[in-house]
């Protein structure tokens, strides 16, 4: 049998609900808004979907999942998942998400 949940918050939970909620509002709201963006954009010259968005749409279906560990499985989900070194970097800075190379 599996381990109990470590609950290692020192707030109850109405203490994290009280203290954090209007945050995490605001934080959904700029996805919704990003995502309604995205949506009256221009569609691009590839009907190739944006790895980036891919990925987003991927870790809020991780959010609802009910299966804890969200934010260790959504920073997975976003993360380089090698461990060989590549030769060179293929542009100056991170894109935020994994992108699989192409064949």
């Amino acid at each position: 049998m599996a381990d109990p949940p470590d609950h290692s918050c020192p707030l109850p939970s109405d203490g994290v609900i009280n203290r954090y909620f209007m945050e995490h509002r605001a934080k959904l709201l700029d996805i919704a808004a990003f995502l309604d963006r995205l949506d009256r954009s221009e569609a691009p010259e590839s009907t190739e979907a944006d790895f980036r968005v891919e990925a987003m749409r991927r870790a809020i279906q991780l959010l609802v999942d009910e299966k804890g560990e969200r934010a260790k499985r959504i920073l997975e989900l976003f993360s380089d998942p090698t461990t060989d070194p590549i030769p060179a970097a293929p542009m100056k800075g991170a894109t935020g998400a994994y992108k699989e190379p192409t064949p």
